[in-house]
């Protein structure tokens, strides 16, 4: 959900995404843009303070050395504020005027197989998330589930991404803010081409060259990607696009927030597209993107 705030929220994991000030102008105004609220900070010369995530350290450190440090926040090492260690990086809306922002959260599933397994081995029911459910689908627990009016967490997450489309697409929206300060985050039933290709609509205005800015950008992604030897060796989950154009025409795209990005056994890689079953570790991402490039093409007027 989106809000702006001037006060410090609480860091739940290090898989949340950003806080980002609406405009380097207006640094007390903080824009969450999806998810739960991690602790961020604007730092000195547009740099942005983000809670330390030793993972996430180690992501950075390795994209920065990789050929996909142009798609990714510039890393600055870890800084210290209040007794709080940060990870310093560019703050991606330095140049950009009141842009629009919108967060796409990439690959076929959010969780990690690590994830699955603690969870098999410590398994921990939870009512707040049964109450989630039944608010959605009154229909979706199961006798057991209702008896104990309680659900696993994996089962929480695993049904929630069947009803957006992140398991028919490989990617979802999570939320988008238009440059008017509009705000819009219910796409957790967003599911279909069709419902996601209205949504991106809405989000760009119809505007046909902010759609060929980020689709030349999305290609030169993929293209990246698919060369990466980062990416290669990486299960990459929970991992956003960041979205950004102004009223100038200026259009970027970013990978950001790799703090379940988890690296493979060296026997393993990846190729992002195959379909996940347990023990494989796909994930899903470039099946996601070729999705989104494909909505994005089918938005231009045919020429």
């Amino acid at each position: 959900m989106f809000y702006e705030n001037s006060t410090w929220k609480k860091h739940k994991s290090c898989g949340t995404s950003p806080l980002l000030p609406m405009t380097p102008k207006k640094p007390q105004q903080w824009l969450q843009v999806v998810g739960h609220a991690g602790s961020f900070h604007v730092g000195d010369y547009g740099t942005l303070l983000k809670k330390f995530c030793e993972g996430e350290q180690q992501c950075y450190l390795r994209l920065m050395e990789d050929v996909l440090r142009p798609f990714v926040p510039s890393y600055h090492g870890v800084v210290q504020r209040d007794e709080q260690d940060y990870n310093m990086m560019d703050n991606l809306l330095t140049h950009f005027n009141s842009p629009a922002i919108m967060d796409c959260k990439m690959g076929s599933r959010t969780y990690l197989e690590g994830e699955l397994q603690v969870a098999r081995e410590r398994p921990q029911p939870r009512n707040d998330m049964y109450e989630k459910m039944v608010a959605v689908d009154p229909e979706a627990p199961t006798v057991q589930e209702r008896t104990l009016q309680a659900v696993l967490k994996t089962r929480y997450m695993q049904w929630r991404e069947t009803l957006s489309s992140t398991t028919s697409l490989g990617f979802r929206i999570e939320g988008f803010r238009k440059s008017n300060e509009e705000c819009h985050t219910n796409f957790k039933r967003t599911k279909s081409r069709e419902q996601v290709m209205e949504a991106l609509n809405n989000f760009v205005e119809s505007n046909t060259h902010v759609v060929w800015g980020y689709l030349r950008r999305l290609k030169q992604l993929r293209q990246v990607l698919e060369a990466s030897d980062f990416f290669r060796t990486h299960e990459v989950v929970g991992s956003s696009l960041l979205f950004l154009h102004d009223w100038t025409g200026r259009t970027g795209v970013w990978m950001i927030d790799f703090g379940k990005t988890a690296a493979l056994p060296a026997h393993l890689t990846l190729d992002h597209r195959t379909p996940w079953v347990e023990g494989n570790r796909e994930d899903g991402y470039l099946w996601g993107l070729d999705n989104l490039i494909d909505i994005l093409a089918n938005m231009l007027p045919l020429t």
